[in-house]
């Protein structure tokens, strides 16, 4: 893609701020990419992490994404009930080149009606109700299909955004910013996915439980919409 290449990304109230942040961190390093944050208005929306971040362009007012982007956290779902957010989505998905999400912002593409019949992944604990949307849910880091890209939960954030950057620009360029952002995993633990061996499995039922319980609401009043 030639430059300049606009990333649009959406902010609302509550966001997981490293689904966000961390994709947006190295999208900032490829060459001619132009970063956008939309929401209703152009005031400091408070993320889940306790700091507020700026908006830089309104609904109104966003340029067309080239890669549109869908950030999770539980304000996400929050947002499913947010007709004008959906029909922001909505339009600009039509022309961008990417539509893509992290985390828990797959569902709020769902929610858009543009999951139907494609392969996607989210934050394990919320993964199967990604079904109640028509998408065909995949245990991936990052699951591809199409244009449509979707990471996993929170620091997948950051292979997503290394996936799409090899996909905009190319491999090498990819590259070049993995090593400047000195992004090598080696993490202390082995407990980052429920299918680790360190993963505490009573931790996992439990967060799986709660993810049903006060998410499926949502994604039940939004497929209701759909279908």
């Amino acid at each position: 893609m030639t430059s300049p290449v606009n990333f649009v990304s959406l902010l609302f109230p509550n966001v997981t701020q490293l689904d966000l942040t961390g994709p947006v961190q190295l999208f900032s390093r490829l060459p001619g990419a132009n970063i956008h944050l939309a929401w209703h208005r152009l005031e400091p929306v408070a993320t889940d992490s306790g700091f507020s971040i700026l908006p830089t362009t309104t609904f109104d007012t966003a340029p067309q994404a080239d890669i549109l982007m869908v950030p999770g956290g539980q304000g996400a779902f929050e947002l499913m009930d947010d007709a004008l957010a959906l029909d922001f989505v909505r339009r600009q998905a039509q022309n961008a080149k990417y539509v893509t999400s992290v985390c828990t912002g797959a569902f709020v593409l769902g929610a858009a009606g543009l999951l139907e019949g494609r392969r996607a992944t989210t934050h394990w604990a919320s993964h199967p109700l990604l079904e109640l949307l028509g998408a065909i849910p995949e245990q991936a880091r990052v699951v591809r299909d199409g244009n449509l890209i979707t990471g996993g939960g929170v620091t997948s954030g950051i292979d997503f955004a290394l996936t799409v950057a090899g996909e905009v620009y190319d491999a090498a360029t990819a590259r070049a910013v993995q090593l400047t952002m000195e992004y090598d995993p080696q993490p202390p633990f082995d407990a980052g996915s429920p299918a680790r061996p360190e993963a505490d499995q009573d931790q996992v039922r439990r967060s799986m439980a709660g993810a049903r319980d006060s998410r499926e609401p949502f994604v039940a009043r939004a497929a209701a919409r759909l279908y």
